[in-house]
């Protein structure tokens, strides 16, 4: 397996880290993997480890806010700053694994970053797979929602903790453990980041018979911090034929690293064969 890390520049110039791993001859196809909330492209082990081995290139970056990347922690000035990174790191990927079919997954926030991108340029990607996908209510403290509606305009970058549980991400206490003791975690939000989540989600919901592009949604079925009653919404109003969702019972919100994961996996090696397979003829 090779590993490689680097800089992109974001939207507006903004130097993003990155991650790349590659297995050994040429690669099947591309997964362009976005992190969720307070974490960084280092937490999907899970991910590389299972995919690259099996033929597929992994990227990564840091999301602006997050882990090795500039940007205040937890702040955005407007979601539109994150699908724009998200358009320039899939330009990378792009150029680096020229012709090779290109997948794009999101988790939490990620999947919600993931959504919205597709939902808008679907070009050039051959499928979107949200995990836990925060489509409803951000998952942080009803105080900082409260709290962020007054203060979005008048005090942005207000930095507060926002009570996230974090007993309620996985099932395996080592991942909470090493959650909470990886220095490149936060639990930092503010107000902006809430409301334009909030509008994102209602955005994302409000056109999803507009998704145009093979879709598959993950959620645990115990999740406590993103509903899955909320990603089951929004696939139910997804028309575009090409659609599969999981809800994994008794699973919490991190699918990749809870107990059972394996089961997971298998569901989205399988879906992604399928498209290479049938769909693209791979």
């Amino acid at each position: 397996m090779d590993h490689l890390e680097g800089t992109f520049k974001g939207s507006d110039g903004m130097e993003l880290y990155y991650q790349r791993w590659r297995p050994e001859g040429i690669p099947r196809a591309s997964l362009a993997v976005v992190h969720g909330f307070g974490e960084h492209s280092g937490r999907y082990g899970n991910v590389v480890d299972w995919f690259v081995p099996r033929g597929y290139a992994v990227y990564a970056p840091d999301q602006r806010g997050y882990g090795r990347s500039p940007g205040g922690r937890g702040y955005v000035n407007a979601f539109a700053e994150y699908r724009h990174d998200v358009a320039a790191f899939l330009d990378l990927v792009r150029t680096a694994e020229a012709g090779r079919p290109l997948f794009l997954l999101g988790h939490s926030l990620g999947g919600l970053i993931v959504l919205d991108y597709a939902l808008r340029d679907p070009s050039g990607l051959d499928g979107v797979i949200a995990s836990g996908p925060s489509l409803g209510a951000a998952p942080v403290s009803p105080f900082l929602l409260l709290l962020s509606r007054a203060l979005s305009r008048l005090w942005p970058q207000l930095t507060l903790e926002t009570g996230l549980e974090v007993a309620a991400l996985s099932r395996d206490q080592a991942v909470v453990e090493a959650y909470v003791n990886d220095p490149l975690v936060h639990n930092l939000g503010t107000p902006r980041l809430a409301t334009e989540m909030a509008k994102a989600a209602d955005r994302a919901q409000g056109r999803a018979a507009d998704l145009a592009l093979p879709c598959l949604i993950l959620h645990g079925g115990a999740d406590r911090l993103c509903d899955p009653k909320d990603s089951q919404a929004f696939f139910d109003r997804v028309t575009f034929a090409d659609k599969v969702r999981h809800e994994y019972e008794g699973y919490y919100h991190e699918i990749f690293n809870d107990l059972d994961k394996e089961v997971v996996f298998a569901d989205v090696e399988a879906w992604l064969d399928d498209h290479l397979r049938e769909h693209l003829g791979i």
